[in-house]
């Protein structure tokens, strides 16, 4: 703090406090820390490997399901005749290593009872992944 003299010989206290060292000091430790971050950073050179990415050939096949407004179920984009059928199929991938993944599709007009179906079938037939296939909004989701 710095003292005053005010007109009438009185000293007065200022309470300001003056920050132009700090600022200073400030600029020093920045321009300091610039320089000796990359000598601090220096590490041992090591050639690195180089990794490809390819897909792997063991990947399932994902099976789609499709339910439309009528409640008719669709295996990929064969239509089934019913609920046993369906049953059968997700039975049968389901013992598949590593099993594939069920993306059902539901028309938004279904009744859910037929998706819940479906996805009891999925449940009841050991299918670990079941997904639902949704279309975004025409506005990014607002």
């Amino acid at each position: 703090m710095a003292l005053h003299v005010a007109q009438d010989g009185e000293d007065e206290l200022l309470s300001a406090i003056n920050t132009t060292p700090l600022v200073d000091v400030m600029l020093v430790l920045l321009i300091i820390f610039l320089i000796t971050v990359p000598v601090v950073t220096h590490t041992v050179p090591v050639q690195l490997p180089h990794e490809r990415n390819q897909p792997t050939q063991t990947a399932p096949r994902n099976i789609n399901i499709s339910v439309d407004a009528q409640g008719d179920i669709y295996w990929n984009q064969d239509k089934l005749a019913g609920l046993d059928e369906l049953q059968k199929k997700l039975l049968a991938v389901s013992g598949n290593v590593p099993q594939p993944e069920v993306h059902i599709w539901g028309d938004q007009n279904a009744h859910y009872q037929a998706v819940g179906e479906v996805l009891l079938a999925s449940q009841r037939a050991g299918i670990q992944k079941v997904g639902f296939i949704l279309q975004p909004p025409a506005g990014g989701g607002d």
